[in-house]
């Protein structure tokens, strides 16, 4: 491409920061942004990101369509909400538009395993307008790629089994409530807990009808699958809550989360294939007593056994970084709803991004 990337940013909150901040250090450039946040809505993007001023002023949602089609850009990057339900509008008005997508919110990751409906939609009306939609960050590696490329050194696997904990408040309000924080543990049981406890079919049957709230390994579990051309049998998932001794401060949500109330979650996914390997993750979201920090520890089981630990990884900033890098895989990729598995591995990019577009 002979000239700069263009990028349309759909929420501009914690995450947008560094999105936009990293397109435009990549030589791309924000042509439009969008919020439903009234205190936002008319401020210049530069004034988010700590910049001079870009002249590219945040819309509402509502004009996005309206926007989109005077100034096409060549992507959307959208860091609003977790489940596909919430980013369903974002998603169909670029695929409407022709307009390739990509998504922070972690069911995107591999959503045709818990979201069916809504994925097959979007396929159709990408592979109509010629378009890509997928769903990246923070897992596209540490969850993914990583243990792809580690299970490629092994002779034989038995079992994936891994680990991941973050700090809800470096994400925002949606993914804290989506995780629980806050709840007492009479509520979390009622709303997060009780969604697992159901039969293989009954999960099977909330999930065709698009209301299942899978945690993030659920759909990492399926991308895993995919990626290492596994048959899955069976898959489990179990939401267990996480506490404290002590009151934490949560600013993200804007209250105190009393001692022995939840502060996030821990959700157990177990995948079985019929190759035989097991694949089993925890991913742990909650809010931070001080003491606390970011780990991601991944273990192959089998001839040999491999494990490996990251400990306080950059979260927010390797998401942002995995979504930007990902622009021009996704511009290049096939026409429709196409997971991050079948894309290709994810490479940092030396050179300005457009001169990776074909």
């Amino acid at each position: 491409m002979d000239r700069k990337v263009k990028v349309a940013q759909f929420g501009t909150g914690k995450m947008s920061i560094y999105t936009m901040r990293y397109v435009y250090e990549k030589g791309g450039e924000i042509v439009s942004a969008f919020d439903i946040n009234p205190e936002v809505i008319g401020k210049d993007i530069g004034e988010i990101i700590g910049s001079n001023s870009k002249n590219v002023f945040v819309s509402s949602v509502e004009e996005a369509r309206d926007v989109l089609s005077a100034n096409k850009p060549d992507i959307a990057i959208v860091t609003t909400m977790s489940l596909m339900k919430d980013v369903e509008e974002a998603l169909t008005i670029c695929a409407e538009l022709g307009i390739n997508a990509i998504t922070t919110c972690e069911e995107a990751f591999f959503p045709s395993n818990s979201n069916p409906g809504i994925t097959k939609k979007l396929d159709e009306i990408a592979k109509r307008t010629n378009c890509t939609i997928t769903g990246s960050g923070y897992q596209d590696i540490y969850w993914g790629q990583l243990i792809s490329s580690l299970a490629g050194s092994t002779q034989k696997i038995t079992k994936i089994k891994g680990s991941s904990s973050y700090n809800v408040e470096d994400y925002g309000i949606a993914l804290a409530k989506a995780h629980g924080a806050g709840l007492s543990l009479e509520n979390f049981d009622k709303e997060i807990a009780s969604v697992d406890r159901i039969s293989d079919e009954q999960r099977l049957e909330i999930i065709e009808k698009g209301e299942y709230l899978p945690s993030y390994m659920w759909n990492v579990n399926g991308w895993l699958a995919d990626k290492l051309g596994l048959h899955v049998i069976s898959q489990t998932q179990k939401c267990v809550p996480q506490t404290h001794e002590s009151d934490l401060e949560s600013s993200t949500l804007g209250m105190t989360v009393k001692a022995g109330d939840a502060t996030g979650m821990s959700a157990v996914v177990t995948t079985d294939t019929e190759e035989g390997i097991t694949i089993e993750s925890e991913c742990i979201g909650k809010v931070y007593s001080p003491e606390e920090f970011d780990k991601n520890e991944w273990t192959i089981c089998g001839e040999p056994d491999t494990t490996i630990v990251v400990e306080r990884p950059a979260t927010v900033e390797l998401t942002c970084a995995s979504i930007v890098n990902r622009i021009p895989d996704v511009i290049n990729a096939k026409s429709g709803y196409v997971p991050t598995s079948a894309i290709g591995d994810l490479q940092y990019k030396v050179r300005e991004l457009n001169e990776y577009v074909i």
